[in-house]
């Protein structure tokens, strides 16, 4: 996967390995003083369907809408990009298909002037790209597979909370 050569967005869905170290380097800008980058990676556990905790998840499997997915990040951008102006460039993709363990699944990175914007910024992204992007994860287990727990209707970002002013006082 290739960084755009111009803009200051890099939205994407792909069946590839995701280009962590490039999707950093990507960020880095002149008037930024903060990239935060956030690498989702496949886990050892989850909780199945009963709500019990099995450590023994083999592999996950992702499908998408993907004629959804980039609109979808697209309006994530959009929204980010209204709340933090001062952000500079912003990376979010997502991979499909079959992932060992410790394989990176999904990147959320985001450059600032500052770094409480940067991290503010990114975590509102990764939050509004699960609360909002059309992805599903097939969970496997030695005896078997289950679709992930929690699975929702995708909402707008323009809803998801921004996580500093919850805890702000």
């Amino acid at each position: 996967m290739q960084s755009p050569a111009t803009g200051n967005s890099w939205l994407g869905l792909t069946d590839q390995v995701l280009p962590v170290g490039t999707a950093y380097e990507w960020c880095v800008q002149p008037q930024c003083g903060a990239v935060v980058l956030f690498s989702g990676t496949v886990r050892d556990h989850a909780a199945d369907q009963q709500g019990n905790l099995r450590a023994d998840v083999s592999h996950l499997t992702y499908e998408a809408y993907d004629e959804q997915v980039v609109p979808a990040f697209e309006a994530i951008e959009a929204e980010l990009r209204h709340r933090w102006p001062t952000a500079g460039r912003i990376v979010l993709l997502h991979r499909t298909g079959r992932l060992a363990l410790m394989e990176s699944s999904v990147l959320a990175v985001v450059s600032a002037p500052h770094r409480p914007e940067a991290f503010e910024a990114a975590r509102f992204a990764i939050d509004a790209l699960k609360a909002s992007a059309p992805i599903w994860k097939h969970e496997e287990w030695a005896d078997g597979a289950d679709w992930g727990t929690g699975a929702h209707a995708p909402v707008a970002p323009q809803a998801v909370p921004t996580v500093s002013s919850e805890v702000r006082t």
